[in-house]
This record gives structure tokens, sequence and C-alpha cells, in this order.
């Protein structure tokens, strides 16, 4: 029995992926979490063999808590889950240890086959992920601007980019105003920008926002 932590802050979502789970007969929801904290504190009291995690929950973020599930646990398959679209974070969740990056729109049958995969110890891209992936190894062209930036910078960068205020960035993201404009300070030095609208439009220009 493959034994599963879905790890999401929506409720919904979690009912619908134990809904989906329910009707397998070698796959078992055997915890929940809705925060980064609280997926590191399941992790601390339980054994599982598959995680699923959201990218973008309160708290840490969900990068950032990869790398800390893999550094304590590098051999658990974790399999990302995300309404954000391959673009965004596919790349550098791989980078860091994913076995597996999924949008939320996928489809059950898909969802499933992904999560026996990555138990096995596989790992789970779809086709225009693994392009990109190979590109990304391969290219010896200059990487983008983007690329430069921390995992946090850039998950400020993209918040940024949909139009959050810093106060919000901060609240979403657990930490102060004044880390999030440390943040943003950093990101234009590094990308040679000057204001926010520059972030906007280059996100877009980019792919990196709808």
């Amino acid at each position: 029995m493959i034994r599963v932590l879905i790890a999401d802050d929506h409720p919904l979502v979690r009912k619908g992926l134990k809904q989906i789970i329910s009707e397998t007969r070698d796959i078992t929801v055997d915890g929940e979490a809705e925060t980064c904290a609280g997926v590191l504190h399941k992790l601390s009291k339980k054994e599982y063999d598959v995680v699923i995690l959201d990218i973008t929950m309160p708290g840490r973020g969900g990068i950032d808590v990869l790398k800390r599930i893999k550094t304590k646990n590098p051999k658990l398959p974790v399999l990302i889950l995300s309404i954000h679209p391959e673009e965004q974070y596919a790349i550098r969740a791989i980078r860091v240890g994913a076995s597996g990056y999924l949008t939320k729109n996928c489809e059950p049958r898909e969802l499933l086959l992904a999560i026996r995969r990555v138990a096995s110890g596989g790992l789970y891209i779809q086709d225009t992920l693994a392009q990109k992936l190979a590109v990304d190894v391969s290219s010896k062209t200059a990487k983008p601007p983007h690329d430069s930036l921390s995992d946090r910078e850039y998950e400020v960068l993209l918040k940024i980019a949909e139009g959050k205020t810093a106060s919000k960035i901060a609240s979403e993201m657990s930490l102060s105003v004044k880390t999030i404009s440390t943040y943003r300070a950093r990101i234009m030095s590094k990308m040679h920008m000057k204001n926010n609208s520059e972030i906007i439009r280059y996100c877009f220009l980019h792919g990196l926002v709808d």
C-alpha cells in the first residue's frame, strides 16, 4: 500500500484528492497538512511513501519546504501538484529534488499514474517539461535574468508580477514587509530594473504569469 501525505491549504483540493485516491486499492491517504510547518510536523511523526505538495502554501513556501524534506529524507518522493503552470516553478522544483510536477488541471488517472511512478522510485515528468529540462541542462546560451534569483526572490518576483502589494506578499509568505522590501531591492539589483512596472512587463514577456 502506498501511503500518501497530502499537503495543500485548500480543504476542497484535499477532499478532491482523497476522493480520487479512495477509488484505488493500492494507494491510501495517510495524512493531511495545510501549512508548511504542518508538513514538516507530520513527517517527523510518521513515515510516508509519497508527499503530494502544493508549491504555494502559507508559511515558508513549497520550494523551501521541499528542500527541507529532501535534506532530512532524500529518498522520500515528493510530487508537486500546483495551480501554477510549469513555466513558473517546475524546473526549480525538479532541481531541488521533486520527483514530479503536475498542474491541478491534470486528469485523475494521470495523478494516480504519477503517484505510483514516484513511489516506485521513478520520475514523473510530462513531455513538455522534459523538453524544457533538456534545454535547461544542455543550453550553452546565457540564462534569463530571473534564473539568477534565489527561490525566495523568485517567489516574490511572481507575486509582484501578479500585482500584489508588499503587505499582501508579506502576509502570504509569513514574512515582514521590511523583508519583502529587501527581497524586492535584491530583485531590482540583480535584474537591473527600476520599478514594479518593469517586473510585470518582464514576467509577461517571459511567460511567467498569465
